[in-house]
């Protein structure tokens, strides 16, 4: 598992310590963007519930039952103490996302302009709705970064804030749970393809421009302690036998 974390961790460390960001490199139109945002998809509720589920269908029908039902117990708890940490700390932070300060620094009318202070006292539809405005001023401009309908629908829907970025919790924590009992059960390719799931998790959010690398580095950490936390808890209620494959 802490190897997998170390891979995890790396690309938002090493945007830290150069000081970069990934956002705007990326054209938000381009075949790539999209492909970028119906992965993000993959994290965003509903959608997240369905990922979870095809995982969990998948290491069902490839690993002992006794060591599924550790990881079913494992990725279950792992989640509720993600999602509920996720939102106290967002509350807590109050970070704006990446997109919002770009859009505050945008020369805009008056009726169209951003900033931070002021957005957030916004109600949700109200947030919403400035981004749109904000959006539609912005396209207009030659220079401008330009989105695909998509990537401009989830700018308006992501309104909340920036730190820690729950896509990337949600992710990692799974990754980190499921991996540590697929590798026991014998099963490195699912392990690598959770792995790489992962790694684009965090690459996308950065590149869409939702989350600054501070946000996906900590939030990583943070699964990995609820990770630890959820196979600890498991393994010590529910202990596996001795005919379980320990790899």
């Amino acid at each position: 598992m802490a190897l997998v974390w170390l891979l995890l961790a790396a690309i938002p460390s090493l945007l830290l310590l150069t000081q970069n960001q990934l956002f705007p490199l990326l054209d938000l139109q381009s075949p790539l963007a999209r492909a970028l945002y119906w992965l993000t998809t993959t994290g965003t509720a509903p959608y997240g519930v369905a990922t979870v589920l095809v995982v969990l269908a998948l290491a069902y029908c490839y690993m002992p039952k006794a060591l599924f039902i550790n990881l079913f117990l494992a990725i279950s708890l792992s989640q509720v103490l993600s999602l509920s940490t996720s939102h106290a700390l967002k509350s807590f932070f109050k970070e704006p996302r990446p997109n919002l300060v770009y859009l505050s620094e945008q020369a805009l009318p008056d009726d169209a302009q951003l900033t931070p202070q002021t957005f957030y006292q916004l109600a949700k539809p109200e947030r919403s709705q400035a981004i749109a405005e904000a959006l539609t001023e912005l396209q207009t401009r030659t220079s401008a970064v330009k989105l695909s309908p998509k990537i401009h629908q989830h700018w308006e829907d992501e309104i909340g804030y920036s730190f820690p970025s729950g896509h990337t919790i949600f992710a990692v924590t799974l990754v980190l749970t499921a991996s540590y009992y697929l590798l026991l059960a014998g099963l490195p390719l699912f392990t690598s393809a959770l792995l790489v799931w992962g790694l684009l998790m965090g690459l996308s959010r950065m590149l869409l421009g939702m989350h600054w690398p501070q946000d996906v580095l900590f939030s990583t950490l943070l699964a990995a302690i609820i990770s630890s936390l959820s196979v600890f808890v498991v393994e010590k209620l529910r202990p596996r036998s001795k005919e379980q494959p320990n790899g």
